[in-house]
């Protein structure tokens, strides 16, 4: 996918006339936007020539601010929390309006240190906990097992997070693609006023230095009083070409596991750990309800951090890394059958946290550098967008409205373009 500057003039405009919004980008978050915007009332268009086959394809779903609070990142934390908080009723929402349930798990999450060291550096991530007043806590190896039975021999520590969920990326695009209409390749219109349309994004519409719409790569011109951009670590390169806009953003590679849970991995809450000081995670999924994989129960091992151009191999490294440290605390993955390797692109930028709203060009609105967070900031990143648009109002009256709008702040449009043409 390539996008850039052009005048709105040529290409054959869409039939149905100019939408109140284009989409660029179907992952979890574009879709995000794009149901939360018809929603509002307004025409949506997505374009995408594969929804969902990106970073969201490959994402565990962890629902995460306490468990990944890092040192020095207080601002990630705000908005973490924030949008962790908008979960329960986005996924209440979406299942009102489908049907179908997107796997919110909400047991909590077990952090597990495999030897002294290990400990040493989960109690300093527990002072950081303490220090912000977050929900969590030391357990004793066997307050641990009692929880999930299925830890190794060799467990030096534990701590629990009860306020850390997970939900299942997979079954949430599904849920938002059929919410906007869009199993009809096609791209035909729903009841929510949104179109699905599987083609590439090439060119920026611009008339009179205000973005009025978007070209495909079947020479179709897609009108729209706004453009989102939510093209993952592509749309830095996509909008290489704005005037006054500067987005950052790069691949980083991350690699997934998918494997069959038999009854020596029945696990019921999100397993963390650190294993000679290397991260790794796995994270259950519920039995699948019917098909050919009917009643079987996958967990998600992850993932590899890998500072490389979008490379989708699947590495023998990378499996052999995740692997290992799995089972160093789960031994029953020797018996789990593996069903997926599956390595993407996550979307970052240099200061870990992404790009929300409009930004100084009009018409043109922001959705990305989400980093390896994505699924968490969605639901959160769609109603700060949609409120952009006009659709909802600002996040600043709701109960913590204050919170979140603080939260945000953060996540501006336009600080790497102020960096950029601040004078040295």
């Amino acid at each position: 996918m390539s996008l850039s500057v052009h005048p709105s003039a040529g290409g054959s405009v869409v039939p149905d006339g100019a939408r109140d919004v284009v989409v660029v980008g179907g992952g979890i978050v574009g879709l995000a936007v794009a149901w939360r915007a018809a929603r509002a009332g307004l025409t949506v268009t997505v374009l995408d020539p594969a929804p969902g086959a990106g970073a969201t394809h490959a994402a565990a779903g962890m629902l995460a601010p306490v468990t990944e609070a890092d040192f020095g990142e207080e601002a990630a934390l705000r908005l973490h929390l924030a949008a962790a908080a908008a979960w329960p009723a986005f996924a209440a929402d979406l299942r009102a309006a489908t049907g179908a349930d997107v796997g919110l798990r909400t047991a909590g999450t077990l952090t597990l240190a495999y030897d002294a060291d290990d400990l040493a550096l989960l109690r300093r991530v527990l002072a950081l906990h303490a220090a912000h007043g977050l929900a969590s806590h030391e357990l004793t190896v066997a307050d641990a097992r009692r929880r999930e039975p299925y830890l190794g021999p060799r467990v030096a520590g534990a701590a629990w997070a009860p306020a850390d969920h997970a939900v299942d990326p997979r079954a949430t695009h599904a849920a938002l693609l059929a919410a906007l209409g869009g199993r009809d390749t096609a791209g035909a219109g729903s009841a929510t006023g949104a179109r699905v349309v599987r083609a590439s994004a090439t060119r920026l519409a611009l008339d009179a230095g205000r973005v009025v719409g978007v070209h495909d790569d079947a020479g179709r011109l897609h009108r729209a009083g706004a453009v989102v951009v939510a093209a993952g670590w592509q749309s830095g390169a996509l909008l290489a070409g704005v005037p006054g806009v500067v987005v950052p953003t790069r691949p980083v590679k991350g690699q997934t596991l998918r494997l069959d849970a038999g009854p020596d991995l029945a696990l019921e809450h999100v397993v963390r750990g650190l294993v000679q000081g290397r991260p790794v995670y796995v994270v259950p999924r519920d039995a699948e309800p019917t098909g050919p994989r009917a009643g079987h129960r996958e967990v998600v091992v992850g993932a590899t951090t890998e500072e490389n151009p979008d490379d989708r191999r699947a590495t023998a490294g990378g499996v052999f890394a995740l692997l290992r440290d799995a089972r160093a605390l789960l031994p029953g993955i020797d018996e789990a059958a593996l069903v997926e390797v599956t390595p993407r692109g996550r979307p970052a930028t240099p200061d870990n946290l992404p790009l929300v709203g409009p930004t100084d060009v009009p018409g043109l609105h922001l959705a990305t550098g989400h980093g390896r967070n994505g699924i968490l900031l969605a639901p959160l990143t769609a109603d700060a967008v949609v409120a952009g648009l006009g659709g909802l109002p600002a996040l600043g009256g709701t109960e913590h409205g204050d919170d979140v709008a603080t939260a945000l702040a953060t996540a501006r449009t336009d600080r790497f373009a102020r960096t950029a043409t601040t004078p040295r």
